[in-house]
């Protein structure tokens, strides 16, 4: 669902570095700028009425550091529901137009309620469980097949670990078909993540779009390039290994311990019991799942700027998405048939398993806070533009790209870098004269492609951990793919900036 999870021991605990999590280091982050406003000098753009910062504006301001214990306590609080006042500065007791996420986080609440309720009809699992079945006998047409169906997940609603549910019954196909474990994790965590990578998830795009001031559907057309090419070289990695290791085992790159890993999958076959076919309702859930989708495109994308007539302009924005999301929710239930008690436990079981992530959003809203009253935030935004002054946007799109890959080893969730970057990131793009949605596509491109291979990751370590695959054997298997993928959206960033 999100690339937030925090990290769980997929393997017995070992010595060594051990990464704290995702809010540990955000409130780190917070204190450390927290007293950053005692060092950095404050200063301001002047600003255009889109609210972009007209370059070479910059000018120093009156000092205003921040309380380092009080103002990092309440900078959370501040992240969820602080108001913008009049001075500018942010507060939950100011009056003006709000600054904190607290529309994120309920739309990040409201979206796993929902997500909660389908999962608990069981109509995803069924239909992909159908698919498995209706292959057995073909599984090399599995392998696009399944990918699909799992980068369309990642793309739609950032799946990654519900797929978990999924491991045993692809890989238990693979092996009784002649391939070996890692080529069903492969089809698993390539798949979402993959699809993971672009277009309209509403835990990276969504959330990078709106901190970026910019639509979900603005960057598109590039995103979707990314997706489908993407997708292909995906499957032409994971086939061709597979077709190699078909032919001679011993060059399956867990050919030492694969009679074991094969014995355990062979012995754990009974999971045919788990591709039954598809209820009536279960086919309606499935409908309404994908229909909620559909529904959010059509509300958030301004068809008459693009000069679309027949579709009206709704302007769509969190309030509207999380209504119809909770909306859709209530339908699946009914169409589950649901008793009440059971709709309202897995939607608030749903809710609960996204909570941690509304909380990253608060804290990670809440360094921009500290940020802004500290009217550092400039200051940081001029020395950037200093050192991309003489970038061209090619240049500039491709640091972006760059610099989002260590970042999200920092700050491992996808939701918490992006609240965190993208009001420092976005901006910066019109100093370079590149629109601010390629600075979304290069978070959400650079993120993506990390959370493949992060060993923080709960969906990475415990997906290799089903399979019986060691960390360091998924990492020889996948770098050279990842390459492949990073020129890929470095490719496309560029091309879309040279054509404006």
């Amino acid at each position: 669902m999100t690339a937030a999870a925090p990290a769980v021991e997929a393997e017995p605990a070992r010595r060594g570095i051990h990464l704290p999590s995702a809010y540990t280091i955000l409130f780190i982050l917070i204190v450390a700028v927290a007293i950053a406003t005692w060092i950095i000098p404050a200063g301001r753009y002047d600003y255009n009425d889109d609210g972009t910062p007209i370059p070479g504006t910059y000018h120093g301001v009156e000092q205003s550091p921040a309380r380092i214990i009080a103002d990092s306590l309440t900078a959370p609080i501040n992240g969820l529901y602080g108001i913008t006042g009049a001075d500018g500065s942010i507060s939950y007791y100011n009056s003006g137009e709000l600054f904190g996420a607290i529309d994120v986080a309920l739309f990040i609440l409201v979206i796993g309620g929902f997500l909660g309720v389908t999962m608990q009809a069981g109509a995803i699992q069924a239909g992909i469980g159908r698919v498995v079945e209706s292959l057995r006998g073909r599984e090399r047409l599995m392998i696009p097949i399944l990918m699909a169906l799992f980068a369309l997940g990642g793309t739609t609603f950032g799946m990654a670990e519900e797929s978990l549910a999924f491991y045993v019954l692809v890989i238990t196909v693979m092996v009784a078909a002649g391939y070996d474990s890692l080529t069903g994790v492969a089809i698993l965590l390539l798949g979402c993540g993959i699809g993971v990578l672009s277009t309209i998830n509403p835990f990276a795009t969504g959330i990078a779009s709106g901190f970026a001031g910019t639509g979900i559907d603005e960057g598109l057309i590039g995103r979707l390039v990314i997706l489908v090419i993407g997708w292909a070289v995906g499957v032409w990695w994971v086939m061709r290994y597979a077709a190699r290791i078909k032919v001679d085992p011993a060059r399956s790159l867990i050919a030492a311990d694969r009679a074991e890993i094969d014995a355990h999958f062979s012995a754990t076959s009974d999971v045919d019991g788990q591709a039954a076919g598809m209820t009536g309702s279960q086919k309606i859930v499935l409908g309404l799942f994908f229909l909620a989708f559909v529904v959010m495109i059509i509300g958030v994308v301004p068809w008459a700027d693009l000069g679309i007539q027949r579709i009206p302009t709704h302007y769509w924005w969190f309030p509207e998405m999380t209504a119809s999301f909770l909306l859709f929710a209530i339908l699946i239930g009914f169409a589950a048939r649901s008793s009440e008690t059971n709709f309202v436990e897995s939607f608030v079981n749903g809710a609960r398993d996204l909570l941690g992530v509304a909380l990253i959003i608060g804290i990670a809203r809440g360094v921009t806070v500290i940020m802004t009253n500290g009217q550092i935030t400039d200051t940081i935004l001029n020395s950037a533009e200093q050192a991309v002054s003489g970038l061209g946007g090619v240049a500039f799109i491709n640091l972006m790209f760059g610099l989002f890959l260590p970042l999200s080893f920092l700050i491992p969730s996808s939701s918490g870098l992006a609240t965190v970057a993208m009001p420092i990131m976005a901006p910066l793009a019109s100093f370079a004269n590149v629109p601010p949605e390629l600075v979304v596509t290069a978070y959400q491109t650079g993120n993506g492609l990390v959370n493949l291979v992060t060993p923080t990751s709960a969906v990475v370590m415990g997906g290799l951990a089903i399979a019986r695959v060691g960390y360091g054997t998924w990492i020889k298997f996948v770098w050279p793919l990842l390459v492949i993928l990073a020129i890929l959206c470095m490719a496309v960033m560029s091309i879309a900036v040279l054509l404006g």
